[in-house]
């Protein structure tokens, strides 16, 4: 975070030292094994030159899924610090990658794009309910249904977010597509069963 924030601050073929406190370098999981926890980082940075970025041009299938891969990934190292502003960020950058102008993919790497676009979506989601927008994450989980109405991960978490709104019946559908998906799941279960007991009238004495 502490080259996000510096480098745009540079001009080409300047040298720049950039001190980072914890939270900008590794936070406090540090990295493994060269970074101890809650260490700070100086970062000695040459900008060499300043290109247009890559997905602001035509690529082809490959390069998208790499470089939407390499924005997921950095966006789990931020949910995974508690980060989660950043995460959702990279997040983005991601779909954006996935998303960009390219050359047409054949079947398999229109299927693996799609894959992609899923996982991101559902990393949104969770972002964005660490970050208490329920609307927003429930959005998130509704695109990667667009894409893929068997997703698991998205019926769940989007039958989760319906029912803490009060939409019981549309939240039990999305459940109980979900069990079909996955029968012995104790979570999918339990949630059907609170919506039930919501839905049921109190019995008299």
């Amino acid at each position: 975070q502490a080259l996000e924030l510096g480098v745009p601050t540079m001009q080409p073929g300047e040298i720049s030292f950039f001190l980072a406190a914890c939270p900008y370098a590794y936070g406090r999981p540090g990295r493994e094994p060269d970074v101890p926890p809650e260490a700070p980082l100086l970062f000695e940075v040459t900008l060499l030159e300043v290109r247009d970025g890559p997905d602001r041009q035509p690529l082809p299938p490959a390069a998208r899924l790499r470089l939407g891969s390499q924005r997921r990934e950095r966006g789990n190292f931020h949910f995974a610090r508690g980060d989660f502003v950043a995460a959702l960020r990279s997040y983005r950058l991601a779909l954006h990658a996935l998303d960009g102008p390219a050359t047409p993919p054949g079947p398999e790497e229109e299927e693996e794009l799609q894959e992609q676009r899923v996982k991101c979506l559902n990393n949104c989601a969770a972002a964005e309910l660490k970050l208490g927008r329920a609307e927003e994450a429930l959005a998130a989980c509704e695109a990667a249904l667009r894409i893929s109405p068997d997703n698991g991960r998205a019926l769940l978490r989007g039958g989760q977010l319906l029912a803490e709104q009060g939409r019981d019946a549309e939240a039990a559908l999305v459940l109980r597509r979900a069990l079909e998906l996955d029968p012995a799941s104790k979570v999918i279960h339990a949630e059907l069963s609170r919506l039930a007991k919501r839905q049921s009238p109190p019995s008299s004495t």
